[in-house]
């Protein structure tokens, strides 16, 4: 008798917790977007097109600006593995800028996103960008993919670059994934 009223007990416990699993209302696993995050994503965008338009326009200073001034790059993409303050690879980027900026190349990036992680002041945003480059001969070379993090802190109503992470190449399979 005392082992039937385990075994019921049990089974109540079971069917209560898969009921309760099964409810929309008690999904954790669900994101439910806020007012405040649907801000912050805009933002966001924002911000990545600023972006992507100083990199096609040459405005090297528009991209520092980009930056928290502490930043740091991170690059695990190649054979020479390196964490890197941003003042040292501005300095390493700023020819491509003032190359395009004088039309002698031309450069271009896109960026998607698989993860949005933030609040207000805070942001994780994980994805792929797209560069392209051109070296002013016409000849494109191919569009380089590349597995990225970004974080990222809002200061004075502005968003900043505190670490980028260029973690691995990607395909353009996954890019287009991320459509």
């Amino acid at each position: 008798m005392k082992n039937i009223r385990i075994v019921i007990t049990l089974m109540l416990t079971l069917s209560i917790t898969i009921s309760n699993a099964s409810n929309p209302k008690n999904d954790t696993n669900r994101k439910i977007e806020t007012p405040n995050d649907s801000l912050r994503l805009a933002e966001l965008n924002n911000f990545w097109a600023e972006v992507s338009r100083t990199v096609n326009e040459g405005d090297f200073e528009g991209y520092k600006a980009t930056y928290h001034e502490d930043a740091v790059v991170v690059f695990t993409t190649g054979e020479n593995k390196a964490s890197v303050p941003i003042a040292k690879a501005l300095e390493h980027w700023k020819q491509d800028f003032i190359d395009t900026k004088t039309g002698k190349t031309q450069n271009s990036v896109e960026f998607r996103f698989s993860q949005r992680v933030g609040d207000e002041t805070t942001a994780h945003e994980t994805g792929i960008f797209a560069f392209q480059s051109n070296n002013g001969t016409g000849d494109e070379s191919p569009k380089h993919f590349v597995h990225f993090n970004a974080l990222l802190i809002k200061r004075d109503n502005a968003w900043l670059l505190v670490m980028e992470y260029q973690k691995s190449k990607a395909t353009e399979e996954e890019w287009n994934l991320l459509e």
